[in-house]
């Protein structure tokens, strides 16, 4: 859970400070950029449900593997979207992939045995890039520093709302 509350966090910090400056991006837009840190994280479904399980209820094969992918991020953006008025399209769209790839670039920083992060870009490319491998997933130094960022950012954020 760390690891999927650092996710929600980063895009938080980063779209709250971008809230300073672009006037339309208000706190129910961070948000939902906020959401789309957590759709990489939607495979984690498998621990509850099986993909076994699905792929008999669908009658197809199925797995939730692309779903932490740059294509799972894109097509379940487009379907968050649809979800919201027509005119909010293309910002839902926008955001929710935001959120998404954040989550993405932080996975791709992770520590991986053979020095290569997951095949994070697919379908585009099934090419695996090299990590710096910065952090664990279960370091909880990694959730500390996010935890004191998005802190420091809600503080400065209510010292910004105060003076407009």
């Amino acid at each position: 859970m760390a690891d999927l509350l650092t996710h929600l966090l980063v895009p938080y910090i980063l779209l709250t400070v971008a809230n300073w400056i672009v006037a339309w991006l208000d706190r129910r837009w961070v948000v939902v950029g906020m959401g789309g840190a957590a759709v990489p994280d939607l495979v984690k479904i498998e621990i509850v449900l099986d993909d076994g399980t699905v792929a008999a209820l669908l009658g197809v094969p199925f797995t939730y593997g692309p779903l932490s992918t740059l294509g799972g991020v894109l097509l379940l953006a487009g379907a968050i979207a649809v979800a919201f008025e027509r005119r909010y399209w293309r910002r839902v769209f926008g955001l929710v992939t935001f959120g998404g790839l954040t989550s993405l670039v932080l996975d791709g920083l992770r520590v991986y045995a053979d020095g290569r992060a997951s095949a994070w870009l697919y379908p585009f490319t099934s090419w695996r890039p090299p990590t710096p491998s910065l952090y664990v997933s279960s370091d909880p130094t990694v959730l500390v520093v996010a935890l004191l960022a998005a802190g420091t950012v809600a503080v400065l954020d209510r010292r910004v709302r105060a003076r407009g």
